[in-house]
């Protein structure tokens, strides 16, 4: 359950930092709450919403149904389903464009797939896929690429969720840090049936953020540049906090930046590792939790089912 929990904290501990300039000052030290939408400290953003939505769709229908995930996501838009407040106050443009397509056509891949479409939307909230499929790794990449289009149907964030889903997965299965890294590169290097992630995403891939340092890291909406920081957060972390502040430290999108560290975080250091002052503050932590041990059911299911 730590990749779930892990992604709501680091989603809390960041919407203090949402919006600011690059490494703002002075750098935030504890999950304060506040930031632009005044939250309490604990409560999250659009990205744990959404991870929930994802998560609910999963252990309910058991298996993968994007129609039925973006009609919740549509609750959530509409209703303020699986909120923190109780209402929907963060929305990307993305996903936003995307909610409305998929109302008006009924096309579940929805998602923009020009280019420079480039949002971390859909990466922000993948964990219950990994949670889901990691019982086979091929599957999970599969399940991830697909469920980023029903938002986000760029190459980039596609292929960012493709590969993330690897690294996911490894941590689940107790791989250690540099490992799973070297596994997730390879994993695309060695796979035949692996389509070839674009080139930016490659490049992450094959240890970008192990020689770059801000501010040449940024924590920027642009998946990409996320994807990059939250992983030099994790491999530079001695712990899940270190990370996690380094992470949202970056600014910009800090949210983002800290929940997509914080599920791979999450999965590594395990959830004992997230502070339990932090894991006492989330918001409808034990919601958190249930959906984190029905996705971990599910994913033995999926695997009796599928001979793994």
């Amino acid at each position: 359950m730590g990749a779930l929990l892990g992604l709501a904290a680091g989603d809390a501990l960041g919407t203090t930092l949402e919006f600011t300039r690059p490494s703002p000052q002075p750098p935030l030290t504890d999950m304060v709450g506040g930031g632009p939408f005044g939250l309490e400290a604990g409560q999250w953003t659009d990205d744990t919403s959404m991870a929930l939505c994802l998560a609910e769709s999963l252990v309910t229908v058991g298996g993968f149904d994007p129609a039925d995930q973006m009609h919740r996501y549509l609750r959530w838009r509409d209703e303020g389903h699986l909120s923190s407040t109780g209402r929907c106050f963060d929305i990307g443009g993305t996903v936003s464009g995307a909610l409305h397509r998929f109302a008006e056509t009924g096309d579940p891949f929805a998602g923009e797939t020009h280019p420079h479409a480039g949002g971390n939307g859909s990466l922000m909230r993948l964990a219950p896929v990994a949670l889901a499929y990691g019982h086979d790794t091929a599957k999970a990449v599969k399940r991830a690429g697909e469920m980023s289009r029903t938002t986000h149907g760029a190459p980039e964030p596609v292929d960012a969720c493709r590969y993330y889903s690897v690294l996911l997965v490894g941590a689940l299965d107790g791989l250690a840090k540099a490992e799973l890294l070297d596994e997730g590169y390879r994993f695309f290097q060695d796979d035949p049936a692996a389509p070839a992630l674009a080139p930016a995403i490659a490049d992450i891939a094959a240890g970008s953020f192990r020689r770059r340092q801000p501010p040449e890291i940024r924590g920027t909406g642009y998946v990409v540049q996320s994807l990059e920081a939250a992983l030099w957060a994790f491999w530079h972390a001695e712990d899940f906090e270190s990370g996690a502040l380094a992470a949202v430290n970056l600014g910009e999108d800090a949210d983002t930046t800290g929940a997509i560290y914080g599920q791979l975080a999450g999965a590594c250091f395990g959830v004992e590792d997230i502070p339990a002052r932090w894991r006492a503050s989330l918001a409808m932590a034990d919601r958190i939790v249930e959906f984190a041990e029905q996705l971990f059911e599910l994913r033995q299911r999926l695997a009796a089912r599928d001979g793994t």
